[in-house]
């Protein structure tokens, strides 16, 4: 049976801002498919390793590969492979669905009907064929994030990368985007990295890395995470072996 394609490769990432260590030594791999969580406290380093993924920094030390290339020789071809959300909101609220899609989706070179069947694709995915002329500010917090959402994967990226998707959400609503997103993973093969330090969500991820102070302290499935910590739940692993409590 052949080896899952390797999406994206972290070799001893370090970066520092002055005397502050952000990360130090983050070593781990995504493959196409898997849903994977990035688990860890406010302030544990997964902002700053968003950052770098997405080539906005450049690590101190070590190497970032994604889809086989680095930002150093081929930036351009990542990112056209590449979604990305934010923690902070970033659609302009005083447009509609549609116009929001159509400026991202033109910034990828999408025109015509090639960019009428990706809107058509997302919007039907998230529910919003019916609601395309509808202003984002008039949406709901969970709808507006799905927004952003449909419009990082207007290129039908290979990685998508979120950082606190959930931001701001009811429990419900966080609940049924984490399954949508866990679904795109298996549906269409997305290599999926959804950061955040609330428990809950990457509970039935295909693998759990845990984060803290800029380190990677266990990298393995939830199941086993809890064998490692000899748990019953992942809350009470999380609390063991990244020295926290599930809110940080």
């Amino acid at each position: 049976m052949n080896e899952p394609e390797k999406i994206l490769s972290l070799a001893g990432v370090s970066k520092s801002y002055g005397k502050i260590n952000a990360l130090h030594d983050v070593s781990f791999d995504l493959s196409a498919g898997q849903f994977v969580g990035l688990l860890g406290p406010n302030g544990a380093g997964k902002s700053t390793l968003f950052q770098i993924i997405s080539g906005l920094f450049a690590p101190d030390e070590g190497a970032v590969t994604v889809f086989g290339q680095n930002y150093a020789n081929d930036p351009a071809e990542i990112l056209r492979r590449l979604g990305v959300v934010f923690q902070e909101r970033s659609v302009d609220l005083d447009m509609t669905i549609k116009e929001n899609l159509s400026f991202h989706g033109r910034l990828f070179g999408l025109s015509g009907k090639r960019l009428k069947d990706r809107i058509a694709e997302q919007t039907d995915r998230f529910g919003f064929a019916d609601m395309q002329d509808r202003r984002v500010r008039q949406l709901s917090g969970g709808q507006q994030r799905k927004v952003e959402i449909a419009r990082a994967l207007l290129n039908r990226p290979g990685l998508l990368i979120m950082d606190e998707p959930t931001a701001g959400l009811d429990a419900p609503s966080r609940r049924a985007l984490v399954q949508d997103i866990r679904d795109l993973a298996t549906e269409s093969q997305v290599a999926i990295l959804w950061a955040t330090h609330l428990v809950d969500e990457v509970e039935y991820a295909d693998r759990v890395i845990l984060i803290r102070d800029g380190q990677v302290v266990a990298d393995s499935t939830p199941n086993e995470l809890k064998d490692m910590a000899g748990t019953a739940d992942l809350t009470d692993a999380y609390a063991a072996l990244a020295g926290t409590s599930e809110n940080g």
